[in-house]
């Protein structure tokens, strides 16, 4: 009888390295010729062996036009009007370019030799994304008077307002065409230097946040960008903090971003982008006004078998080892990060946003004896740096935000029975006094970002009921809407104002294992939590996707519980069990800092809880 083999035949390639993680891991940034004119606050259109780049910043705007042959730039003839940040749609033949700043309507033409006025757009404005071509395009935010999110469809003579983006920013990144698009990071509001890091997907008739946003490395206004909805490449720009310009790189594959390994040789932001997505991008100049110009390219080919694919079976004669490619969906893990500088408990919660390596925190209370902060820190991954204080001491407050924009609200100053109503809001230096909540509470749940936010049940004046409560607030006034099934103190979760999840708390008569989310108008019960507990703190980029962890049920907590849409499901504990911290972040990447864990003194840890997961290479070790 014949071997199976002899009649199925299998193979079972040989390999001295293991495969790439995806098509954007195999590549790399290479510096090409520089531009005739270094400036920054430039755009871009066209691929990387074909290009266009208009406008900019020297010492005052430019009206410079620079064409790439694939090997070297030309000056070619100029703008009509001088500007910098202007949305440059199409390709190195055929393009548009409009807005500006100073804020401006202008629109302008190049036919492959010379730049014509058109038709103006609707709204002044500069740093808009544009994507599509010089006949049907696609212009979304900016700034005018304020941070924009106007999106304007072109249809080679026209533009028509179109649906608006979810969140209004600046500077932001983009790719896609005219009924497909992506917008991706930016400023989120007036505020300069405040960065957004969330997705949002255009269908044709309107914008969609997603739950998957790009990493902290380029949690950035001013990155490049280019690609397509499913696949994009992101790159560069100016982040939050005070480590300068981004080098680092991200790939999107249509459901989530990834940090691949290449960086840019120069970090900037601003630059002139161009490029097709993960496998072919190129950046000239940008921050500072360089000339520097560089090209990313992938070294994957389909016969070298350098990506994973799902099912790949090889073998590695490098360590001597069979291998398996598979889907790896992690259970998680906690690790140790940097320890407060303030030890404390019931600190501004940012429930949202985020991810293991950025977070704030900004007042709470400390036990023994008993005192509320002002004292304010952000977490850069590694440590905490104690910044400006909130202008109201107060402890059991929530919030909402990054380290770059943020809420805190409500909550109580130590001595006083009374819940407050204030709000602040936090540029990324300073806290300003904004408008109060309507109804005064304590022990809230919070979410959402400082223009975009939540905020759900708590305790009321003093000690009432008040715990069914929901607010949200629009980045001018809060609004009461649609009241939580359950009322409660003490809940935990995170979220999106328009798709947001809290879980358990205290509900006036006993601990809660009740978990609610919420679409944008009305709160829904969902499957109960595991532990019936208060105090727990939580994490979440959306109602389905989210992490809960620690409380007090009445022993204090150390557990973890995943989300998934449909059901919890315990997973790695934490090293200290503990009630009532402060943490941010997403269901895959989150921290938690302080608490309280039943003695004193308090601990000023933080936590930090990683999921890994996709796709991996993985040793066949059965016999």
């Amino acid at each position: 009888m014949a071997k199976y083999s002899d009649i199925k035949g299998f193979t079972v390639q040989t390999v001295s390295t293991d495969p790439a993680a995806s098509i954007a891991d195999s590549g790399s940034w290479a510096s090409a010729s520089v531009l005739n004119t270094g400036r920054s606050q430039l755009d871009g259109c066209g691929i990387i062996t074909a290009a266009l780049v208009t406008g900019g910043y020297t010492t005052t705007n430019v009206a410079n036009t620079e064409s790439w042959n694939g090997s070297a730039w030309s000056e070619v003839n100029d703008l009509n009007a001088a500007t910098r940040d202007k949305a440059v749609i199409g390709t190195y033949t055929a393009a548009v370019a409009a807005g500006g700043n100073p804020p401006s309507t202008n629109n302008e033409s190049w036919n492959g030799s010379s730049w014509t006025e058109v038709n103006n757009i609707n709204s002044a404005r500069g740093g808009a994304k544009g994507v599509g071509t010089n006949t049907a395009g696609l212009m979304y935010g900016g700034y005018g008077t304020a941070r924009s999110a106007l999106n304007e469809s072109w249809d080679g003579t026209n533009w028509t307002e179109v649906g608006d983006m979810n969140t209004a920013r600046a500077a932001l990144s983009g790719s896609g065409t005219q009924t497909a698009a992506l917008a991706f990071n930016g400023g989120p509001n007036a505020n300069i230097g405040t960065e957004a890091f969330d997705t949002e997907s255009w269908n044709g008739s309107a914008w969609t946040t997603l739950s998957s946003s790009s990493n902290t490395n380029i949690e950035s206004e001013g990155a490049g960008s280019c690609g397509t909805q499913t696949d994009a490449l992101l790159f560069g720009g100016s982040i939050y903090d005070s480590s300068g310009p981004s080098a680092r790189t991200e790939a999107w594959n249509g459901s989530a971003w990834t940090e691949v390994g290449g960086n840019l040789g120069t970090g900037r932001s601003v630059g002139g982008d161009s490029g097709t997505g993960s496998t072919s991008a190129m950046l000239a100049g940008g921050s500072s006004e360089t000339t520097a110009t560089e090209q990313w390219t992938t070294s994957f080919t389909p016969t070298t078998f350098n990506q994973i694919q799902e099912g790949q079976l090889y073998f590695n004669s490098t360590t001597n080892t069979f291998k398996e490619t598979m889907t790896v969906i992690g259970t998680g893990a906690w690790s140790s990060g940097g320890n407060l500088n303030q030890a404390r408990s019931q600190g501004g919660n940012n429930a949202s946003g985020g991810s293991a390596s950025i977070g704030l925190v900004s007042g709470g209370n400390k036990y023994s004896p008993g005192a509320s902060y002002t004292n304010t820190e952000i977490y850069d991954g590694t440590s905490w740096t104690e910044v400006n204080e909130i202008n109201t001491s107060r402890g059991y407050s929530t919030g909402a935000g990054t380290p770059a924009g943020a809420l805190v609200v409500s909550g109580i100053t130590s001595g006083s029975a009374s819940a407050r109503a204030e709000v602040e809001s936090f540029d990324g230096t300073s806290w300003t006094e904004t408008t109060d909540v309507n109804v005064a509470r304590s022990q809230g749940g919070g979410a959402g970002t400082q223009t975009s936010a939540i905020f759900v049940g708590g305790e009321g004046n003093p000690f009432a009921p008040n715990k069914n409560k929901t607010e949200l607030w629009d980045g001018s006034s809060w609004t009461e809407t649609g009241d939580l099934n359950e009322g409660r103190t003490q809940v935990g979760g995170g979220g999106i104002s328009t798709d947001a999840i809290m879980a358990n708390g205290y509900n006036g008569s006993g601990k809660s294992n009740d978990a609610e989310t919420w679409n944008g108008t009305s709160w829904t019960e969902v499957s109960n939590t595991n532990v019936t507990a208060e105090g727990r703190n939580g994490a979440a980029h959306s109602s389905t996707d989210a992490v809960v962890f620690g409380g007090r049920a009445p022993a204090y907590q150390a557990t973890t519980e995943s989300w998934n849409g449909t059901a919890w499901t315990e997973v790695a504990d934490m090293a200290t069990a503990r009630y009532n911290g402060t943490s941010s972040g997403s269901a895959t990447s989150a921290w938690m800092a302080g608490g309280y864990p039943g003695s004193n003194p308090q601990p000023a840890i933080t936590e930090e809880w990683t999921v890994p997961s996709g796709l991996q290479n993985q040793t066949i070790t059965a016999s």
